[in-house]
């Protein structure tokens, strides 16, 4: 079968999908992402076929517009999620699709799909099939905080454009979702509503550098805050993480930053060392604690590899990720942002990570628990059997 891949134009937001899409390449299943060159770039990286519809997305250049000067979004006022504001994360999408859901399917008329596997949140995939009348499949990327909502918001806000597309009624509901994210960190009600699939760790590709060889010089702590903190004016709190774990003894703090963010940590202690960003799946083995901002290849990472985290959310639906892992007793969640400023605070919530077996308990657990979900090689039968479906009507699904 011929399965076209589609995705919101975050990088981030098609690594979980990756494995899946080796799986169905490895079955013998032709895959091809299409979408802006934010993705793209990404899925040719990944080894996988690509074609390049419209211009760069740059969600940096996106955050920063209105940025106060020196603030990071969350000092901004800037809106987060929550799970009682979840419609937050659905509005750039909304734009995206206004405007780019006609070329896409231009070229998914040519291309001629037999399934459309999508992110949630990539609104113009489930107008394409079902224009072109194709099975639609959901991988999540994310918490589930919208379920059928969102796209009930989809038609309402653009269902008038995809009518004049050729979309006939609603907008499909997918016949299949997948979901990465462990049952026990998901939110109860989207539990019931997808297919659990084992995340594989995927942060792209990379080399083991010479200094995994050496063992830690004493606990590893991995301080790593995506893409995009540092330059959303995040050095100031980092620089408070790193100073809160010098404060920790027998702690080494591995610090991944860019280059020119990387001397604005200097003096460092001696027990700091900083490293250009490289796959998370090189080297956590050999750590104890994660500390990051709650982004989900960060956090899923982390679970996968039974490690407690502290989490410091910047933006978006990193604080819901935050409370989810304090919930299931894996995380301590730092949400405000005068407390992220604050050294002594962030060795204290660091110190009780590493040390109070609870925390550490709890991340076993939810690695376990991922370990027994179906591997992506397992799910490939079933998009076989969604391809097969005769009908992308609302409310059909596969069973």
């Amino acid at each position: 079968m011929r399965v076209l891949i589609m995705c919101t134009p975050a990088a981030s937001h098609l690594t979980p999908m990756v494995p899946l899409l080796w799986a169905l390449r490895t079955a013998g299943h032709e895959v091809l992402v299409a979408g802006q060159p934010d993705i793209t770039d990404a899925a040719v990286a990944a080894g996988l076929p690509a074609a390049a519809i419209g211009d760069r997305y740059d969600a940096a250049e996106v955050l920063r517009s209105g940025l106060a000067p020196g603030r990071r979004p969350n000092e901004s006022g800037r809106a987060q999620v929550t799970e009682l504001n979840p419609a937050v994360l659905i509005q750039p999408w909304l734009l995206h699709a206004r405007y780019l859901t006609s070329d896409y399917l231009a070229f998914a008329r040519q291309w001629r799909p037999d399934l459309v596997l999508s992110d949630p949140m990539e609104l113009s995939a489930a107008a394409v099939a079902g224009i072109l009348e194709v099975p639609l499949v959901h991988h999540r990327w994310d918490l589930d905080t919208g379920g059928d909502g969102v796209r009930k918001r989809a038609h309402a806000s653009l269902g008038a454009r995809f009518a004049r597309l050729g979309l006939r009624g609603e907008l499909p509901r997918p016949v299949l979702s997948v979901d990465p994210c462990p049952p026990s960190v998901q939110l109860p009600a989207a539990v019931e509503s997808a297919t659990p699939v084992r995340y594989v760790p995927f942060n792209g590709s990379g080399t083991v550098p010479q200094w995994c060889e050496r063992p830690p010089l004493g606990r590893r702590v991995a301080v790593t805050f995506g893409a995009m903190t540092a330059l959303l004016n995040g050095m100031p709190m980092i620089r408070h993480v790193v100073d809160a774990l010098a404060g920790l003894p027998d702690t080494e703090t591995l610090v991944t930053l860019p280059g020119p963010y990387a001397a604005q940590l200097a003096p460092s202690a001696p027990s700091v060392q900083v490293v250009e960003p490289l796959p998370l799946h090189l080297f956590l083995d050999s750590c104890a604690l994660v500390v990051h901002h709650g982004g989900t290849g960060s956090t899923l990472t982390s679970c996968a590899f039974g490690l407690p985290q502290l989490v410091l959310p910047q933006l978006g639906n990193e604080p819901l990720w935050a409370d989810r892992l304090a919930a299931a007793g894996a995380a301590r969640a730092v949400t405000v942002p005068e407390q992220q400023n604050d050294p002594s605070l962030l060795r204290d919530a660091a110190r009780a990570l590493l040390e109070e077996p609870d925390h550490a308990e709890a991340a076993r657990r939810i690695a376990a628990e991922m370990a027994a979900l179906p591997t992506p090689a397992d799910v490939v039968p079933l998009l076989e059997k969604a391809a097969a479906h005769p009908a992308h009507r609302p409310g059909r699904a596969v069973s």
